[in-house]
Order: structure tokens, then sequence, then C-alpha cells
């Protein structure tokens, strides 16, 4: 710490009156006591740090500021990364991460894929498992087509074992029928029932739900949307024949 002056005189701030001005007076004593007469070494020594160093010259004109030395400045770096602060600040996902004109289109054609694979599969990118941002408590997935439902098949003998009920609310009113039968009556069922078995049970289920657009036949109507093939790494999903 450097401190320039630019004449002999005493600044105001180390001023004998300024020093004293405070202790004068005593909260015990109703007089002044006599104090002893301040130097300007004194003073300094009172009121600046031990390692502080003064620097007085006569003329003022002539006082050259005191620079600091670069090599003991303090310069904060730069960031490496940019973005939010995720090791000390929780991040949630806003409304503008999550609005449903962003969301990617995926489409997948289920001729001969096997059931349950191709189900999970579409489960977790309807979630957004597969997204770094997954929350579990927002809607962060995508949509996903499925086209050719009619061609689902499944391994073993679930086509003719595989059991689906149903219930009409009435009494009596409980009707199973086998794979086969629901695929030739609605094939879509199948897919949808699947999936929705592996979303979650709630309002936010509900929600993923209306992500999955299942279809009889190669055509849909989501052309507009662009949607891209869904990318599946599974490599049993295809049936072995």
């Amino acid at each position: 710490m450097a401190l320039l002056c630019g004449s002999t005189s005493v600044p105001p701030f180390l001023s004998h009156k300024n020093v004293v001005a405070a202790s004068t007076k005593s909260s015990f004593v109703g007089f002044q006591l006599p104090l002893p007469k301040l130097t300007l070494s004194s003073s300094v020594r009172t009121l600046l740090p031990s390692n502080s160093r003064i620097r007085c010259q006569q003329d003022s004109a002539t006082a050259a500021p005191v620079t600091e030395d670069p090599r003991f400045a303090c310069v904060e770096p730069e960031p490496r990364f940019k973005g939010p602060d995720i090791w000390n600040k929780s991040w949630y996902p806003k409304a503008v991460d999550h609005v449903n004109t962003e969301k990617t289109w995926y489409v997948v054609d289920a001729t001969d894929k096997v059931l349950g694979r191709l189900a999970s599969t579409i489960a977790i990118h309807i979630r957004g498992k597969n997204l770094a941002t997954y929350t579990p408590s927002v809607d962060m997935g995508a949509f996903v087509i499925v086209v050719n439902a009619e061609k689902i098949a499944v391994s073993g003998k679930k086509r003719t074992q595989k059991l689906y009920r149903r219930h009409s609310g009435r009494p009596g009113g409980m009707t199973v029928e086998t794979f086969a039968q629901l695929q030739n009556r609605i094939p879509e069922r199948i897919i949808e029932h699947a999936v929705r078995g592996m979303l979650p049970k709630g309002r936010l289920g509900r929600r993923l739900f209306t992500h999955l657009k299942v279809y009889k036949g190669p055509d849909h109507p989501h052309a507009a949307q662009k949607p891209v093939d869904l990318p599946i790494r599974d490599k049993r999903i295809q049936i072995q024949k």
C-alpha cells in the first residue's frame, strides 16, 4: 500500500485535531485530558497498517501517481464453459424448454417388430429419457408415429395364449380375447395398451399418452411435422424368422 502526498504538511485525515477530537472527553472525567503532541510519524503509525509506506514530495505539481505492479494485480479468469451453472445451482426446465411446437416427431414401422421391445423404445422417447435434460415431472419427450400396426409380432406362443380383457361395466360384461383376435379387430389397440403400461400413472401419464399416434397401414396424416426415423438401439427388436 502506498500513500502519496504533495507537501510536508500533515494530511487532513491525519491532523492532530481530527485524531484527538473523539477522545478529548471521557465519560468518567469531566475535563479534557492533556494529550501528547502527535507528529506525522506517530499519526501514520496509529492510522495506517504496518506494511504501508508514504511518499512525500515538496511540489504537488511534480507529484507522480504511484502505479500498481501488474504482477500482483488480481484478474479474474474467464469461465471455461458458458451456460447454466449446473454444479452450484439446481436446474429445472422452464416452459420454453418443453413446448409441444418444438418437440421432435419420430416415425417407426412396426412390421415384424417384437411388441415389448418396440413398446419400451417408444416409451423411452415419449418420456424423454434419452435427453440429457430429462426431468421426471416434466413433459420433455417427443411424438412417436407407428405405422403398419397390424404387422406387429410377438415371440413364443403369445399369439394364442396372450389374453386381453375388457369390461363393459355391467354385470357379466367381461370380454376376453386373444392377441390374434384383437389384432384382427383393432390392431392399433395392441401397441397402445403396451406403451400405456410403460408410462406414469396419473395426469402426466395421460398427457404423455397423447404423444403416441398409431395407424393401421403405411400412411399417416403427420407429414407436415416432418417426422424422422425412430432411433432403435435394441438389436433383437426384429423378430427372427
